[in-house]
């Protein structure tokens, strides 16, 4: 195995993480920005009030995404046993 190849499968690794997890990050992102300006608009500061409404909504986009994140596992796994059966 040589080092180019390792940085390869490394380089697609990565970027699939960063593809499966965007989806979620800016969901949460999204709404934690419009709880904070509620919050700050209406002076609540209710600990609950930020974390059941981000865990909804993190719960139904992981519900719509999986899909797509077992379509880019799926794909990573078959360049990777690929570069296995290549080898040999």
């Amino acid at each position: 195995m040589t080092p180019e190849l390792v940085l390869e499968i490394l380089d697609h690794a990565m970027i699939a993480i960063v593809k499966i997890s965007l989806p979620m990050l800016l969901a949460a992102l999204v709404v934690g920005v419009i709880i904070s300006l509620f919050q700050a608009l209406t002076q609540i500061q209710e600990t609950t009030l930020t974390f059941v409404p981000k865990m909804i909504v993190l719960f139904v986009v992981i519900a719509f995404s999986m899909p797509f994140i077992g379509a880019t596992l799926s794909g990573l796994t078959h360049e990777l046993y690929g570069h296995i059966t290549d080898r040999q």
